[in-house]
């Protein structure tokens, strides 16, 4: 009986840490090389349909890292109906770029799903944006920047998301924040926190309280500013938990809450 838990447990965890994309296709070509999106699909999805989605951004601090970073995230959403992607970027270590690439990239992305929704299945009134660390910056800056974009970009598609998840995200880039010295000749117009406004999207955000790169001050202020502009901001505090934590001690409970905070939006059914 022993051993056929530890089986059974050995083949969950090896599912939880293996998903692959149902798609992989290109959405940019760069002077750095193509761009990709790697697209988890839920069941019974039809061309035409208006599935919620969400596209990630993964994390490393605009210097490098991997869409991997998000699979499992992305494959836990389309078992439950959604259309969930994880994007690439250009970072500095892969492209030679700094990060103004990174926001552009990611904007891209969010125009290029928008733009072809109803060939995917997507509602383009129902997309979010997530991504952990500089990921989370990212997802953030779609909603919040006005500059850094594309200059190929068609501007006049948005590359607002509907909705924000972000974890242990990089909010504020000022000398008290996290990578000013990269971007000091432009961080007021990069800076998440300080170009928040009316209409930012509902989010919902998680940190752990021993954070080495983002304190808890830093999530709570920002959560004060939507506030104070009428927006939502669900902020979830993870006592004693570092950077990165949500892919490791608390994946399991920080994918509940991102479940029940999509619920409340109406982008998910409740779970039986």
């Amino acid at each position: 009986m022993k051993k056929t838990i530890a089986f059974l447990t050995l083949i969950s965890v090896s599912v939880w840490a293996a998903p692959q994309p149902d798609q992989t296709i290109p959405f940019k070509e760069t002077p750095q090389g193509e761009l990709r999106l790697h697209i988890f699909k839920p069941a019974g999805l039809k061309a035409g349909q208006k599935r919620p989605a969400v596209v990630f951004y993964f994390g490393g601090g605009w210097n490098g890292g991997s869409p991997k970073q998000f699979y499992p995230h992305a494959r836990y959403l389309a078992d439950r109906g959604m259309v969930a992607i994880a994007a690439e970027y250009r970072t500095k270590k892969g492209h030679g770029t700094d990060p103004r690439a990174c926001v552009m990239d990611a904007k891209s992305a969010m125009r290029w799903v928008r733009k072809r929704a109803h060939k995917y299945g997507i509602d383009p009134q129902r997309i979010a944006a997530g991504g952990g660390s500089a990921g989370g910056h990212l997802a953030a800056a779609t909603a919040t920047l006005e500059k850094f974009n594309e200059p190929d970009d068609n501007t006049a598609i948005s590359c607002k998301p509907e909705a924000l998840i972000l974890f242990n995200p990089v909010f504020d880039n000022s000398e008290k924040g996290y990578g000013h010295d990269r971007v000091s000749e432009y961080w007021k117009d990069f800076s998440p926190m300080h170009n928040l406004k009316k209409g930012t999207p509902p989010t919902i955000v998680f940190l752990g309280t021993k954070d080495d790169l983002i304190p808890a001050s830093t999530a709570q202020e920002y959560k004060k500013i939507m506030a104070a502009n009428g927006g939502r901001c669900d902020l979830h505090l993870y006592e004693g938990e570092k950077h990165g934590f949500f892919n490791k001690s608390k994946y399991n409970e920080t994918v509940a809450e991102m479940d029940k905070f999509l619920v409340s939006l109406g982008w998910l059914k409740p779970k039986k």
